[in-house]
């Protein structure tokens, strides 16, 4: 497969019953779908096969412009993952792939919140909001 990103050769890693493609030359990271989900948390994946990878440089070309999905060849699509905003992935809307810049997959991974973590700090955040206090005490 060729990298998005820079269309060097990617290779196949396995890091634990999930094998990913990082790119030879920008250290990039393609993942298939459902792959990202089993990586970004911090105690998933095997950390000695993931410690080279997590300990990589966060590069990132934000000059670059639109990537295609190294699969279906249609331009992916960029947005912060899973609210963490340090880190725009590029998602492919076809298969569900992510590519991931050198670096980034240790910010997703230090940076994780787990579903109850995202909607305790949300409610958290409404209480310093006057109009959502007011609401409270109406309801």
């Amino acid at each position: 497969m060729l990298c998005p990103a820079c269309n060097n050769t990617m290779n196949e890693r396995d890091v634990g019953n999930i094998k990913i493609d990082i790119c030879n030359t920008c250290q990039g990271i393609w993942f298939d779908w459902q792959e990202l989900s089993k990586l970004d948390e911090a105690h998933e994946g095997l950390i000695d096969d993931l410690d080279k990878i997590l300990n990589i440089k966060r590069k990132c070309d934000k000059t670059r412009g639109q990537i295609k999905c190294p699969k279906c060849n249609i331009p992916m699509q960029t947005h912060p993952y899973r609210g963490i905003m340090q880190v725009n992935v590029d998602e492919c809307y076809g298969c569900a792939g992510f590519f991931l810049d050198a670096g980034e997959l240790k910010i997703i991974r230090d940076n994780f919140k787990s579903d109850k973590e995202r909607k305790e700090h949300v409610i958290n955040l409404l209480k310093e909001v006057p109009e959502y206090q007011t609401w409270l005490k109406k309801k």
